[in-house]
């Protein structure tokens, strides 16, 4: 997979520093740590991809600038959320490199820390002013919170691809999704205008977690900023692994790392053969499928600068190395 330079990031490049601000101005009292916890967190960086979706879908269809980066925020800080409370349960102690939350403070401190962030989220997603972006911000959030529950009760499990694709919804395209629907909202555009850059969100969040999971078989440890093979570790079947099942579905590498019983080696062999059989390969083609679905959604939207850089971020989703 090729580097891709990110240009679409240039139009937004000067509001995010405003992104930034709003979340990391607290509300009220609260304890220092929290402080410390949300610097650390937001310092970790991030491509900072949903607070850009964000931006552009809301100058794209003229929406308030002011309330598009409280938005924005709000987005990001839901984000940043689901993450601490994703490295507690996953166990990770690296995150882009950096130690975890979770692998400082003990557990019920990290979720603590998790739980405050979500309601940071939302008390900047109420301060948009908007009833019906409420709504769906708090449906996001049960999405993500249902996703990450049946997740947990489906490890060491074959999922269908029907299994996957509702779990990376969840996971990943339920923000996405999000950040360009709330963002059109906002804007007060007409329905159809709004339900069209939801589906764009929904097809790119989906073709840009199809490649963070074949990332894990193929991506650079430094890069990624994760051992690679976390998801087989951890029992969870993904794409490529679900396009080698098809294949090979009698590997006895992969029934004993999934049962979690596989050694080193069985995982070493288990990841080489997924490389070899064209499973990565068939999950790229099918993360551009998605992406080119959803640029097609962008057709009907006023031209400019900001309609081309989200066909940018289209392409740069799946043509990403990291």
């Amino acid at each position: 997979m090729a580097s891709t330079t990110a240009t679409f990031f240039d139009l937004v490049r000067s509001q995010l520093p405003a992104v930034e601000d709003r979340m990391r101005a607290g509300a009220g009292d609260h304890h220092p740590n929290l402080d410390a916890a949300i610097g650390q967190l937001l310092s970790s960086g991030g491509k900072r991809i949903r607070p850009t979706l964000t931006l552009l879908t809301g100058a794209m269809l003229g929406a308030d600038p002011a309330r598009a980066v409280t938005l924005a925020a709000a987005i990001e800080m839901l984000h940043t959320a689901t993450l601490v409370h994703d490295d507690l349960i996953d166990g990770s102690i690296l995150r882009r490199g950096l130690p975890t939350l979770n692998s400082r403070w003990s557990p019920g401190a990290t979720v603590l820390t998790g739980d405050y962030v979500f309601a940071r989220a939302a008390q900047l997603a109420a301060q948009t002013g908007s009833l019906p972006l409420m709504e769906i911000f708090s449906r996001t959030l049960m999405t993500i919170v249902n996703g990450e529950i049946t997740q947990l009760f489906h490890a060491h499990q074959v999922d269908t691809r029907e299994d996957y694709f509702n779990r990376i919804y969840a996971k990943t395209a339920s923000l996405f999704e999000l950040s360009t629907e709330a963002a059109a909202l906002l804007s007060g555009s007409p329905q159809g205008i709004v339900a069209a850059m939801k589906d764009y969100g929904y097809h790119i969040g989906i073709a840009f977690q199809i490649v963070d999971d074949l990332l894990d078989f193929v991506g650079d440890e430094e890069q990624v900023g994760k051992p690679l093979a976390t998801d087989l570790r951890q029992g969870i079947v993904t794409l490529p692994t679900l396009y080698y099942l098809q294949s090979e579905p009698d590997d006895s590498d992969l029934a004993l790392v999934l049962a979690g019983d596989g050694t080193e080696e069985a995982l070493r062999r288990l990841v080489e053969a997924i490389r070899r059989s064209g499973a990565i390969e068939r999950s790229l083609e099918e993360a551009r499928d998605f992406a080119s679905i959803g640029e097609a959604n962008l057709a009907g939207m006023p031209e400019g600068s900001e309609r081309t850089a989200l066909y940018e971020l289209a392409r740069y989703v799946v043509e990403r190395s990291t």
